[in-house]
């Protein structure tokens, strides 16, 4: 298959992240590499481990501009969050602990 093809590209992001920061403890705790695998889900709507509940609420944040929570565990079993505001002008990685 001819690398330009479309099944090897990825889809766009269903949202702008904005600027992305994250807490010093999270930046500590959490490689980066993972860090931004968890960036990549996020932003095509995958939110992770959360609840029905919450994924739903998220699907509606995505649907009417609202704030987008993410939760993720690090390959060491960190737990740790992304939230995106509602304007999409930040995004902020942190755990649990630091908000």
């Amino acid at each position: 298959m001819c690398p330009n093809s479309t099944q090897w590209r990825k889809p766009p992001p269903k949202f702008p992240l904005g600027q992305v920061v994250a807490t010093s403890n999270a930046a500590t705790q959490i490689p980066s590499a993972e860090v931004l695998l968890a960036l990549a889900r996020h932003v095509q709507g995958d939110w992770g481990t959360l609840d029905d509940e919450d994924r739903q609420s998220n699907d509606r944040a995505l649907a009417r501009g609202g704030r987008l929570f993410s939760q993720y565990h690090s390959t060491a079993g960190v737990k740790f969050w992304i939230i995106t505001e509602a304007d999409r002008s930040v995004t902020t990685v942190l755990l649990p602990e630091d908000y």
